[in-house]
């Protein structure tokens, strides 16, 4: 399918960010910015990272026993249909700056896979709520796109872990504000996405203030660029999303920084993102398969650190462990 243009930001003076939203947890999004450096930019951890179409991607091996566990008529076909989110949330998911080739950690982990199953990948970018869709109809294979596990979700779809599910604070830098809790918080204002788990977490915690005898949080809203805005003039003390998003963010603008993060699952749960297929469609055990060998050959640990989230691994790949709770009634 041809693929959706955006626009690049050039890095001329002052940094000026234009933001996208991405999507997790139960229906989770969070904003990035778009990138303009030529050749290069810095990742969280320090790492430059590779921002052309020429991602001379990790690879590995096929292998044949966990090969033979994908259904036959993918098999047959040759090819994994992967769906992800629209392309515009770095490290995660992202255009390479010829605005055209799809770049990050969810490709580069996609492709790992699709080696380890002897399958070409082949991409389909589209809107949040069109994942879940083209997944339901049977369009698409697997989605491969932030997606966390949940109870609800659980029902009708399969999941193999392969990150964990890391929510972030972004502050201006200089803030002094440090986020490890609901406390930390009180009083304050701060932005999020409707709609996600990081609006439930906010709604939590201003009520555990107030329980407490501790102000509420002023919680604002935003569906797009405008919470960096809001951000950098003070209009909000912080915004709360997706860890890898607000971090590579963070980085690329030099004036916020990251000051907390907390699991995406909450308190009790430690939320896990997961390779996501139609329930009972005999995709999953392949793909734990496959998660599982390039965690034990080492590809999956360099993926990683490519890409500044190191942070974020898992030990191993779980199928269907358990996820974010119910919403209770």
């Amino acid at each position: 399918m041809s693929l959706p243009r955006r626009a690049l930001v050039t890095a001329a003076g002052a940094f000026a960010a234009t933001l996208a939203l991405t999507a997790c947890g139960s229906g989770s999004s969070g904003a990035a910015a778009e990138l303009a450096p030529a050749k290069g930019s810095t990742a969280p951890n320090g790492t430059v990272v590779n921002l052309t179409p020429d991602q001379n991607r990790v690879t590995t091996p096929k292998v044949e026993a966990i090969a033979a566990l994908v259904p036959e008529e993918i098999r047959k076909r040759g090819t994994l249909t992967v769906v992800d989110s629209l392309g515009t949330t770095p490290p995660l998911d992202f255009y390479a700056n010829d605005d055209r080739t799809i770049i990050g950690v969810e490709p580069d982990l996609a492709s790992l896979i699709g080696n380890v199953l002897g399958l070409k990948v082949e991409f389909n970018p589209v809107s949040w709520e069109n994942v879940f869709v083209g997944l339901d109809s049977g369009k698409y294979d697997v989605g491969i796109s932030n997606i966390t596990v949940t109870e609800a979700r659980k029902e009708k779809y399969d999941f193999a872990t392969y990150r964990l599910d890391i929510l972030g604070f972004e502050a201006k830098k200089g803030s002094g504000l440090k986020v490890s809790g609901a406390k930390d918080l009180a009083g304050r204002t701060v932005g999020v996405t409707s709609g996600t788990n990081q609006e439930k977490l906010l709604i939590s915690w201003s009520e555990e203030n107030v329980r407490n005898g501790l102000k509420p949080i002023e919680i604002k809203y935003f569906q797009g660029a405008e919470f960096y805005l809001a951000l950098s003039s003070g209009r909000i003390d912080a915004y709360v999303g997706p860890n890898p998003n607000l971090a590579f963010h963070a980085v690329q603008t030099g004036e916020t920084e990251v000051v907390g993060t907390y699991s995406g699952g909450g308190a009790d749960v430690l939320g896990k993102i997961a390779t996501t297929t139609r329930k009972d469609n005999g995709l999953v055990r392949a793909l734990n398969g496959a998660v599982n060998e390039v965690i034990r050959n080492g590809t999956y640990g360099q993926v990683l650190k490519r890409w500044g989230l190191k942070a974020e691994a898992v030990q191993t790949s779980e199928v269907n462990p358990p996820g974010l709770p119910k919403p209770k009634a």
